[in-house]
C-alpha cells in the first residue's frame, strides 16, 4: 500500500504518533512518505495535536483516518503500533529521540485534557529503550513525571544514558523534595521546565524553586517556568508570577490560554517576556513601557495601564 501521513500541526515539534505509525507500515513493506497532493494514496493518517489548529481540507483519498487530541481523546494508536520504535527519519532526525515514560496526572485542572485523556494516576507506560537507542539528546515528553511512584528509578536509568535530558514539559515543583532533587543532580539535563499555573501554589512553587537552584547550582539558562495566563489571574497577578520567577533566578515562559479568543494585552504580554532580548532588558524596559513604545493607549485609564 501507499500510504500517506499529514502532521496538521506541522510546527518546530515533530508527530511522534506519525513517526510510530511510519515504523509499523514501513516494517510491513508499504510506502510511506508525507502527504503530497500529487500522489494517489490507499490510506492518508491525520494527526493534529491542538484543537485550535486549523484542518487540512484538500487532502484527496478515500480511506482517510484522523487521530490526535486536536480532533478527539477517543481515536488512539492500536498497542501493536503505540508500543513501537518510532521511525525518525521521517523528520531527517538523528541525534535525539522523542518520547514518553509515563502517562496519566492527578491534578485534573480544569485547563488541562491530561486526566480526561490518560487516566487520573501516573503510571510507567513505556519502557526507555521503545524511543531510545544511543542518541546524545532525549525529549521527555511526560505530563506529570514528577508524581510516578518510581520516580527515583526512572531517573536512575536517564542518567545511566548520559544523554543530555530536556524534560519538555511542566514538571510539578509542588512535589519536589529534596531526595528528588539530589537524583536530578545525577542526570544531564539540558532543559528543565516547571509551571506555576496557580496563585494559591505560590509559597510551595517559590519555596521549592529556590531549593531547587540552591542544591542544583542551575540557573534561568537551563530552569523554565511556564506561566499560564488569560485563564483564571489577572494581568497584575500575572506580571508578579513572571517577575517572582525572574528574581528567584529561573525563566518564565508564557502560555496564554485559549489564544485565539485573548484580549490583546495578552497576546503581548506573552511576546514582551518570551521574546528574551527584550525581557532580560527589562530593568530598563518594563512592561508598561513595552505597551506605551507599541502605542497601545486603549490600556491606558486616567494615566494606568491597567
Amino acid at each position: 500500500m501507499k500510504i500517506g501521513l499529514v502532521d496538521v500541526d506541522s510546527k518546530n515539534f515533530p508527530n511522534l504518533a506519525l513517526m510510530k505509525i511510519s515504523a509499523y507500515y514501513k516494517m510491513n513493506g508499504d510506502d510511506v512518505s508525507m502527504y503530497m497532493p500529487v500522489f494517489n494514496y490507499d490510506t492518508v493518517f491525520m494527526s493534529k495535536i491542538f484543537t485550535f489548529t486549523k484542518d487540512f481540507n484538500y487532502v484527496q483519498c478515500e480511506n482517510i483516518i484522523k487521530g490526535g487530541t486536536g480532533y478527539n481523546l477517543e481515536t488512539v494508536l492500536s498497542k501493536e503500533i503505540d508500543n513501537i520504535y518510532p521511525d525518525y527519519s521521517l523528520y531527517n532526525i538523528t541525534d535525539t529521540a522523542y518520547g514518553y515514560l509515563t502517562r496519566g496526572c492527578f491534578r485534573n485542572c480544569n485547563f488541562c485534557i491530561v486526566t480526561k485523556k490518560e487516566g487520573n494516576k501516573i503510571y510507567q507506560v513505556y519502557k526507555l529503550s521503545q524511543f531510545w537507542n544511543g542518541q546524545k539528546n532525549i525529549k521527555l515528553m511526560d505530563s506529570n513525571i514528577t508524581g510516578a511512584p518510581n520516580f527515583i528509578d526512572l531517573m536512575d536509568e536517564l542518567a545511566d544514558t548520559n544523554a543530555m535530558i530536556d524534560f519538555t514539559q511542566g514538571m510539578d515543583l509542588r512535589l519536589l523534595t529534596e531526595k528528588k532533587i539530589e537524583v536530578l543532580k545525577k542526570v544531564k539535563i539540558k532543559l528543565i521546565h516547571f509551571a506555576w499555573d496557580n496563585m494559591e501554589d505560590e509559597k510551595l512553587i517559590c519555596s521549592n524553586l529556590k531549593t531547587f537552584i540552591e542544591l542544583t547550582g542551575f540557573d534561568y539558562r537551563k530552569i523554565i517556568v511556564y506561566v499560564l495566563i488569560n485563564f483564571n489571574t489577572t494581568i497584575e497577578q500575572d506580571l508578579y508570577r513572571i517577575n517572582k520567577i525572574k528574581g528567584i533566578g529561573a525563566n518564565p515562559y508564557v502560555m496564554v490560554y485559549d489564544k485565539q479568543n485573548a484580549d490583546i494585552i495578552h497576546i503581548k504580554l506573552q511576546r514582551y517576556v518570551n521574546n528574551k532580548i527584550i525581557f532580560r532588558s527589562s530593568e530598563n524596559l518594563t512592561f508598561q513601557d513595552y505597551i506605551s513604545y507599541r502605542n497601545y493607549k486603549d490600556y491606558k485609564k486616567e494615566g494606568k495601564l491597567f
